[in-house]
């Protein structure tokens, strides 16, 4: 822990607490403490009345306590960076938590109960109020205390079984204080999806990495946040005032008043910056050679789409679909998601929008899916590597086509993309035409309202097997999308959302930029429309050597997209690509990330 105070040692140390971890999107945040906490979880209870719904809820909870045991490993891991008499205190704590997901009484009493035709979720939570009401019976005052232990335990194994499944309700996000700040030990996707900006200032949590999918969610919203602060959720008291700095990395428990003054004329000072951000609006995005860049943004979630009209984004470059199948009991209709996409292509009043089809395996499991299919993907040893993206759509067919149908119907309102996750052939890609044109067909028999021609198909980049056969993709497809977040995660082997080895995700890594620039040559090659539209593409740092791969459109989230257009604007193309092919001839990605920081000067 780290003071950035100026008062004395002392001083600090009965008020200020300062946590170190990941800044994943910038800003400060100020404001009370709103810890998410899952005890509070409504179990679901039915009756199992076969052997085979039994058998199914065993496998459940095994997956759920293995689950729990990775969780407490990372915890382990990520309290080692406490002082030493800290980290001593919570090894013991999460050992003996870890101890009770063995064979322990409390799990061979849910075990015992499933047996009996009891639903896990309602086992674990009966199983835990008895273990719990036997230990406070007991006079001995240190056994009585551990009932807490079991609590704490018996919460996160139901959360497990229970994640995606809770609403708002149950979490708490709508009963919170404007402004507040978000406090966790993890923020999964489903949770992400349910951010309100209006309400919520910004968010930290003890695991996550600065490219999982809730970093990704914080930067679109422009939420400040910090991911992977070890003994924070410890400090934290619900309703105290806490400040998050997402550039530094630092969570500030009890802060002082010259801290808090401090932290305010920083806020006082990003408010300007923006101020001055927000004149360029109405500018071309061109640069000092003349040299015009569209500029597009992500989008996941539906209030996303007024601010990126208003900042004049050229268009959508990545409309993520996976928000409509969270937090839902059934997949949405044909009907839902035309009403939606609809919606998104008519707000860009005639600006293009990508439509990327549905993409969950991986962190992103979407709930709706329905138990058997979400067990399935859940139940994979490497979800990250199995039935995920297209590979999921095109062995649901009935899911997939509704999507299609509600892709088509919508491109009737203005220009649409369609784009098609974790792609690896061209025969996945002549698949999806042949069923487009089916569907299309069909369309036009139910007399539905059409635009003159299917929307053009894309293929993200995202897979070093694509990236390599990008040649013979193109010949298939109508243009790339290149999604670095995923390319540096496959080629590195790194889980960019695992906070114990995201240090070592570098999209700056001579294998990934090579991968990058075979894409493009080979779109640019085949005279494809070729965009990156992943985190990189809103890095100013990045966008100098993108450029002079021959890359012309970016797609980022919408806070990024003026800081992207004032580095474009001082850019000299030409110096650029000389730079870029400078970059290209190197192996170190040490020397790299220092040829990349000298292209400021390119101007």
């Amino acid at each position: 822990m780290t003071d950035p105070g100026k008062e004395s040692a002392a001083s600090v140390a009965l008020t200020e607490t300062v946590f170190q971890g990941v800044g994943v999107s910038p800003g400060v945040a100020i404001g009370p403490v709103r810890l998410i906490e899952f005890g509070a979880l409504a179990a679901p209870q039915y009756l199992l009345a076969t052997e085979e719904e039994r058998g199914g809820d065993l496998e459940r909870l095994t997956r759920a306590l293995q689950k729990a045991r990775r969780q407490l490993a990372a915890l382990k891991a990520k309290s080692k960076s406490l002082p030493p008499a800290a980290a001593e205190e919570m090894g013991l704590l999460l050992d003996a938590h870890a101890a009770m997901l063995d064979e322990s009484r409390l799990v061979r009493g849910v075990r015992s109960r499933i047996g009996k035709g009891v639903n896990a979720e309602a086992a674990v939570q009966s199983e835990v109020r008895r273990t719990v009401r036997d230990f406070e019976r007991l006079e001995d005052p240190y056994i009585a205390a551990r009932a807490a232990d079991v609590r704490e335990v018996g919460v996160r194994v139901l959360r497990n079984l229970m994640e995606g499944k809770a609403d708002a309700a149950q979490i708490g996000f709508d009963a919170m204080p404007d402004g507040a700040i978000l406090i966790a030990e993890e923020i999964s996707p489903a949770e992400t999806a349910q951010l309100d900006p209006d309400k919520v200032g910004g968010f930290a949590a003890v695991l996550g990495g600065a490219e999982g999918h809730a970093a990704i969610v914080a930067r679109s919203l422009g939420l400040p946040a910090v991911l992977g602060a070890p003994g924070l959720l410890q400090a934290m008291r619900g309703g105290e005032t806490v400040i998050v700095d997402g550039e530094a990395g630092l969570i500030i428990a009890h802060p002082t008043a010259r801290t808090l003054d401090r932290y305010r004329d920083k806020q006082h000072q990003q408010d300007k910056a923006r101020r001055q951000l927000a004149k360029l609006k109405t500018l071309p995005a061109v640069t000092l050679d003349g040299c015009e860049i569209a500029l597009h943004v992500n989008l996941e979630l539906p209030r996303e789409i007024e601010k990126a009209a208003d900042l004049g984004a050229d268009g959508v470059g990545l409309l993520r679909t996976e928000f409509m199948f969270m937090n839902r009991p059934a997949p949405p209709s044909e009907e839902e998601q035309y009403d939606f996409l609809r919606t998104v292509v008519e707000g860009m009043k005639g600006r293009p929008v990508t439509i990327r089809t549905l993409d969950v395996g991986g962190e992103k499991l979407a709930f709706s899916l329905g138990d058997a299919l979400t067990d399935s993907l859940a139940g994979a040893a490497n979800p990250a590597l199995g039935v995920r993206a297209i590979r999921l759509s095109l062995r649901e067919p009935k899911l997939f086509e509704a999507q299609l149908c509600a892709i088509l119907r919508a491109a009737a309102h203005g220009p649409v993309r369609v784009l098609l996750p974790m792609v690896t052939t061209p025969g996945e890609v002549r698949q999806v035409r042949e069923i487009m044109a089916r569907l299309w067909r069909r369309l036009k028999r139910r007399g539905a309202a059409l635009p003159e021609a299917p929307p053009p198909l894309g293929v993200m980049i995202e897979i070093p097997g694509a990236a390599l056969a990008a040649d013979a993709l193109a010949q298939s497809a109508d243009f790339f999308a290149i999604g670095s977040n995923d390319l540096t995660m496959y080629t590195l082997a790194i889980d960019r959302a695992d906070d114990q080895v995201a240090h070592l995700y570098n999209p700056l890594h001579p294998a990934v930029l090579r991968l990058i620039e075979f894409s493009v040559q080979a779109a640019l090659r085949a005279r494809l429309p070729v965009s990156v539209c992943g985190e990189i593409a809103g890095d100013p740092r990045f966008t100098a050597l993108l450029l002079g791969m021959g890359v012309r459109e970016l797609s980022m989230a919408a806070p990024s997209l003026l800081r992207i257009k004032q580095r474009i604007r001082k850019l000299d193309l030409t110096s650029a690509a000389d730079r870029a092919r400078m970059v290209m001839g190197v192996t170190d990605a040490g020397r790299i990330a220092a040829l990349l920081d000298d292209m400021d000067g390119l101007s």
